[in-house]
């Protein structure tokens, strides 16, 4: 059974900084690529970032370029998102999600992941 754990979530000043985890258990995590995704309240779930299995590709949505990057670390099965320079617009729970095939690169669809964390909250104030 694959479980995803997100951690790192909390509050923050704007133009503050926090570092995302997501620990992935159940499978394989150095075959599969990983996304962040959050969503706001009264909104759709948007995709942040992707990274695929090996590392060398990512994605991110025009709104978090040169803010956030994503990473993994394959020995510990943990991907992160480092999220620097926070608007209130960052505002969401985010939630990583594992691809859902292996080998695959950094995919921004949604429907490209089958498996998803409980999300973490990520609040800015201004």
């Amino acid at each position: 059974q694959v479980q995803l754990v997100e951690s790192g979530g909390g509050l923050v000043q704007a133009g503050g900084s926090l570092r995302l985890s997501c620990l992935a258990s159940g499978r394989t995590f150095s075959r599969y690529a990983m996304a962040w995704f959050r969503q706001a309240p009264g909104k759709e779930r948007e995709f942040v970032a992707a990274i695929s299995w090996s590392g060398s590709g990512t994605y991110y949505t025009d709104s978090v370029k040169g803010r956030f990057t994503i990473s993994r670390d394959n020995a510990k099965n943990t991907v992160y998102l480092q999220m620097n320079s926070l608007k209130p617009e960052d505002t969401a729970v985010y939630f990583c999600a594992s691809d859902r095939t292996p080998w695959g690169g950094s995919s921004p669809a949604r429907g490209q992941y089958d498996y998803w964390g409980q999300g973490t909250q990520v609040t800015v104030s201004s």
